[in-house]
């Protein structure tokens, strides 16, 4: 069914880049009125897996597990139905991604579908040839110059007006790296009911509309907090968003789906990593969510409105990595009477041992899980079992790996009650810094590239 004048339909099939593969292909097939999918792949820890994984293997710069989500969609393009798609899937190349993403296509019989590229969310570049005051860290100030010449990546979150440009450009694809998640959401709005980038309030809802389902199932019930009466939560039902042309929108989701959408799941996720309230900042406007307002519409069906918007910031976010040395860690199941004592004390023999060493870790953690460290809770000394956890990082790789060898001793130096070390030795692994910066506006350069299949 083809969008109606005053009414978008758009979905939301992936939180996270490992979120359930077979969703997209789940939900537009549940939801058949749907117009256009939005694919939400990078988070911040996703940037330093892809920095990792580039390290290795120069091909692998984007999640891989979207080409399987094309594949499960080429039935829905071959049978003739119009369906949009809106991602950031592709990671650290986009272009790697259109081309993998288009053979595919190809090769199940999808001719004649257009794939639109965005690029220029990349500014490593701009950040290495910056002052070393221009790009300090956007939480504790520190200056880059600290970690300048171990960056390895840098991204700005991109806004909404490189969709637009692609979707009028007629991509059935757009195919992108780092974009503000909210604005995978607003890019088919703006194109859709033609709204002006001035026109801020409208913008704001659809930014709160994006921002509600970017994170997929945790606005239908996922992680909230009366999951345990959340229903069918087993084939809990992705989110759709029925966006107006006022900007106001209704949250809901497929029929016949498990979990749930009332004022509490939205409300919820409404609240979700937002920061201030009266100053959520995006690429497209900032928004005031003081006045946003929620109301049942029937089962399963929220209707949120009174956004309110004005100009966006004039610097982007930077998302930006840098090698931090190595890090490891290591487990172990420690039961019985004074466990949660008998797991301390184990932590600190590793700890002193590597002191005599004379490779004390930069960095360390000992954590008794189990034992109210996370959660605060009564008397948690009485405790029969806890997973001692212990991790360390250290810019000299000797001293990661000496802690790696100075776990298994506890299995028979350490106290009556040890177990669980199936794993066996802690891995020595890269450690991935993250570095949260601004970039001016005027000196990111995008583009849009299309691609015929």
């Amino acid at each position: 069914m083809p969008a109606s004048r005053d009414i978008l339909r758009i979905g939301n099939a992936q939180g996270f880049w490992g979120d359930s593969g077979d969703a997209p292909a789940r939900l537009v097939a549940q939801q058949p009125d749907l117009d256009y999918l939005t694919l939400d792949y990078l988070a911040e820890v996703s940037m330093s897996i892809l920095a990792r994984q580039r390290e290795r293997d120069p091909h692998a710069r984007f999640p891989r597990d979207f080409l399987g989500v094309v594949a499960s969609l080429a039935p829905v393009w071959r049978s003739g139905r119009r369906l949009r798609i809106v991602t950031n899937a592709g990671g650290l190349n986009p272009r790697a991604c259109a081309t993998a993403t288009a053979k595919i296509l190809h090769d199940a019989g999808c001719h004649g579908l257009r794939i639109g590229v965005v690029t220029g969310d990349d500014v490593l570049a701009q950040l290495r040839a910056g002052t070393t005051d221009a790009f300090d860290h956007l939480e504790n100030g520190k200056s880059i110059s600290t970690v300048l010449p171990d960056l390895i990546t840098a991204n700005a979150y991109l806004g909404a007006a490189s969709i637009v440009e692609a979707l009028s450009r007629g991509a059935d694809l757009v195919i992108a790296g780092r974009i503000a998640d909210p604005s995978l959401t607003v890019g088919p709005c703006l194109h859709h009911f033609r709204w002006s980038t001035d026109d801020f309030d409208r913008i704001a809802g659809a930014t709160v509309a994006g921002h509600l389902i970017e994170c997929g199932v945790q606005v239908t019930g996922g992680i909230s907090t009366d999951w345990l009466s959340v229903p069918d939560v087993q084939n809990i039902g992705f989110p759709v968003v029925e966006v107006s042309r006022d900007g106001s929108c209704v949250v809901t989701k497929p029929p016949g789906t498990g979990g749930r959408v009332d004022r509490g799941t939205v409300a919820e996720q409404l609240v979700y990593e937002i920061g201030d309230p009266e100053k959520y900042l995006s690429p497209d406007a900032t928004v005031s969510f003081t006045e946003i307002a929620l109301a049942e519409e029937g089962q399963d069906r929220i209707r949120v409105h009174g956004a309110r918007g004005r100009a966006p910031p004039s610097t982007y976010k930077v998302s930006a990595t840098y090698r931090s040395g190595y890090r490891a860690a290591g487990t172990l199941v420690i039961c019985g009477r004074n466990a949660v004592e008998k797991a301390q004390r184990c932590g600190q023999i590793m700890l002193d041992r590597l002191a005599a060493a004379g490779m004390t870790p930069q960095r360390s953690l000992v954590e008794c899980l189990g034992a109210g460290q996370i959660v605060k809770c009564d008397r948690p000394a009485d405790r029969l079992e806890v997973v001692l956890r212990i991790a360390v990082a250290d810019p000299r790789q000797k001293v990661v790996e000496q802690f790696t060898r100075e776990l298994s001793p506890l299995i028979t130096a350490g106290p009556q009650g040890v177990t669980g070390y199936a794993e066996g030795r802690p891995v020595v692994r890269d450690a991935i810094g993250y570095w949260p910066t601004l970039i001016d506006r005027a000196a990111v350069r995008t583009q849009v590239v299309m691609m015929e299949v």
